[in-house]
């Protein structure tokens, strides 16, 4: 019998994907068959997916993952991601299966958050990572950084109103200005294959350092990257100038630090509302504290 992660039934319940987590046992099995493995115990940590340990008939140590069905194109962007990346800078995928989204994947080590690093060794390490990825990919049929921005708007207008007003309307004005200002500044010349969720739960360490897993996919500018970064260790972020960490990751990737702000404001808001809606505590609580204090210093 599986055991489902309370995130991930909850993402899923609020997807309306009940049937999913009814039928995920023989979706499992119907997988093993197909693709020569057995799956284990699931791993914890992800939201989006239910995710297990596998092992090839040649013993080799794989993880399986399936995505909570939702509509829109997350298998398909995330399958085109790693793909295009190859193993450089994110996970090896080996298997995929876009109708079910299914990924087959070599199996990293330990994440690092599990590392317990400083802060300033742990932004090096993801810099370095993501680094890797950033290339241009025009053909890919990745959603744009203008489209994602939009999504983003209407994303937090919804879960605003639908969590009945969680934070001030200052928070949510804030975030919709520079969502905007993102929109605008979207230059397809510019524009990257960036991973658009580069964290430390989802860096994991390989042989050669450390690969990033989850890629959401999208063709932008790659401050939108390092806005992820702003969004995380919220608390932090508020000890002292709040813009420095941003002006360090943009010396650090020489890239425009007002773009990291910007991405990083929007992230903060629509992660925190996520957060709080699917009862990930207390990151969403932490999240939303920290917006409160930026806007209100803006």
């Amino acid at each position: 019998m599986i055991k489902v992660p309370d995130v991930v039934r909850n993402k899923a319940i609020a997807a309306d994907a009940e049937d999913w987590l009814k039928n995920l046992p023989e979706l499992i099995r119907d997988l093993e068959a197909r693709w020569s493995i057995e799956a284990g115990p699931s791993i914890e940590g992800g939201t989006e997916s239910y995710v297990t340990e596998a092992v090839g008939e040649d013993g080799s140590e794989l993880v399986l993952k399936l995505l909570i069905p939702r509509g829109g194109n997350a298998a398909s962007n995330e399958i085109k991601v790693l793909s295009i990346a190859n193993g450089k800078g994110c996970v090896e995928l080996l298997m995929s299966d876009e109708s079910l989204g299914a990924l087959l994947m070599e199996r990293l080590g330990p994440t690092l958050h599990d590392l317990a690093l400083p802060i300033g060794e742990r932004h090096e390490i993801l810099c370095a990572a993501v680094e890797q990825l950033w290339r241009p990919a025009p053909d890919s049929g990745l959603p744009s950084g203008a489209e994602k921005g939009e999504w983003l708007i209407q994303f937090i207008l919804k879960l605003w109103e639908e969590l009945n007003n969680p934070c001030s309307e200052r928070v949510i004005d804030h975030a919709l200005a520079c969502a905007a200002n993102r929109i605008a500044g979207h230059a397809p010349e510019r524009a990257v294959l960036v991973h658009g969720d580069v964290h430390q739960w989802n860096a994991l360490r390989a042989n050669d350092g450390f690969k990033l897993v989850d890629p959401d996919g999208l063709l932008a500018e790659a401050e939108y990257d390092l806005g992820i970064l702003m969004r995380e260790d919220p608390f932090e972020l508020l000890t002292g100038d709040p813009h420095e960490r941003s002006r360090w990751l943009a010396r650090r990737c020489n890239l425009d630090a007002t773009a990291i702000w910007e991405w990083g404001v929007v992230e903060r808001v629509s992660t925190g509302l996520l957060c709080t809606q699917v009862g990930l505590q207390p990151a969403g609580r932490d999240m939303m504290i920290a917006a409160e204090h930026i806007a209100a210093s803006e």
